[in-house]
């Protein structure tokens, strides 16, 4: 067993970690602000992070999943907000047509939103549906060449600034979730509007929000994978973007604990740093021990997805441990700070916010322990699909 990262795994990781360093000085004002900057979201692009793991003959780096996984802690490490957009531009669109797409697809969508020159996100929650998938209103009724997409999403990361939308509709509601379809929809087409969710609790320095499809014409070719295929997609999805999820919040935890250890060397009270006293040592410890097991869960996914190995259980389980260390971090470094952790001078309160969204997200920690529950006991067993993410190749 090899635990050690390539040469390229860390030039990589100090790219993306000088990068980020660029960008966090902008973070506090756009987070008080609820706004976004859009023109960061395109110098990652341009950078090739929104293409890192995406083949290059498809415009993308070349590079493998861990490459995924370092990008999306790094990122994280600075703020949620930029993690997210690897989530959803990279995991849960991009990598979803490079999985389902036929080869017009991936050339006419896929290759410049690797390339950085558009940007992708994943429509598939709405009002009355999040966890309850098969729960979903929006329809898409064939009329000759066309689908006549309606319907409401809600909670769509990036909503407002995507220019593609990768969106599940029912094909044929008396199949249930086998009668569900995914469509790749351009912002520009006909009857498509967006808005943004102004009073979140967290990510902040992100854009989250609506987008309303009215009467919207989908051409027939925009249609991803075969009819009824489209829940199938949307769970193979959402193992990338768990995966990415995953990969933030073990950054999000270390920057907390680096947070942590910094106050606990200042700060001095009864004539000693607060480091010196052994409660402040314990809740450092187990920050420690978090994002040790945290990092191991998510790099053995990363080795899984890098072999083409199915990878459900295990990128579940490392989302809802990382999850749940990156919020359980966050807030024992409040605790270290004190009073000042409570306040907005301080980033670990900011930490603690957007923490707090991910144990929601691609799958909330009730669904990722029903299913650890059911696959141990025999009750969920992942089946072969028609097509598998594939398995990493280094470009030739």
């Amino acid at each position: 067993m090899d635990f050690s990262f390539t040469d390229e795994h860390k030039t990589l990781r100090q790219s993306v970690r000088a990068f980020a360093a660029q960008v966090a000085p902008k973070i506090p004002e756009l987070d008080k602000a609820h706004t976004y900057d859009r023109k960061t979201i395109e110098r990652m692009g341009e950078e090739g992070f929104l293409g890192v793991c995406i083949p290059t003959e498809y415009g993308g780096a070349g590079m493998d999943y861990i490459s995924l996984g370092i990008v999306s802690e790094e990122l994280e490490y600075v703020d949620t907000s930029l993690r997210v957009v690897m989530s959803v531009h990279t995991g849960l669109n991009s990598l979803g047509i490079l999985q389902w797409g036929t080869e017009e697809q991936k050339q006419k969508y896929l290759t410049p939103q690797a390339e950085g020159k558009k940007i992708a996100t994943y429509a598939l929650t709405e009002p009355n549906a999040g966890s309850d998938v098969a729960g979903i209103q929006s329809t898409a009724t064939r009329d000759g060449d066309y689908y006549i997409l309606k319907g409401n999403k809600i909670w769509i990361s990036l909503a407002d600034t995507a220019d593609q939308f990768l969106t599940f509709a029912y094909t044929d509601k008396s199949k249930k979730h086998r009668g569900i379809s995914a469509f790749i929809v351009e912002r520009g087409f006909k009857g498509v509007s967006t808005g943004s969710i102004k009073d979140k609790l967290g990510v902040r320095a992100g854009n989250t929000g609506f987008i309303n499809y009215d009467d919207v014409p989908v051409p027939v070719e925009n249609r991803v994978g075969e009819e009824g295929e489209g829940f199938k997609i949307a769970m193979t999805c959402l193992d990338n973007g768990r995966y990415t999820v995953a990969a933030g919040s073990v950054g999000l935890a270390k920057a907390a604990r680096d947070a942590a250890v910094k106050y606990a060397k200042e700060r001095k009270t009864f004539g000693v740093e607060i480091g010196q006293h052994q409660l402040v040592q314990r809740l450092i410890a187990h920050m420690v021990r978090g994002i040790e097991t945290a990092e191991l869960l998510v790099y053995r996914a990363g080795w899984m997805k890098n072999q083409g190995m199915r990878n459900t259980r295990e990128t579940a389980l490392a989302k809802w441990h990382a999850t749940n260390v990156a919020s359980q971090c966050a807030d024992d470094a409040i605790q270290i700070h004190g009073a000042y952790g409570y306040s907005g001078e301080y980033p670990v309160e900011r930490f603690w916010r957007n923490a707090r969204g991910a144990r929601i997200y691609e799958g909330t920690d009730q669904i990722q322990e029903l299913m650890q529950g059911q696959y141990a006991l025999g009750y969920r067993v992942d089946k072969p699909l028609r097509k598998e993410l594939p398995a990493w190749k280094p470009s030739e």
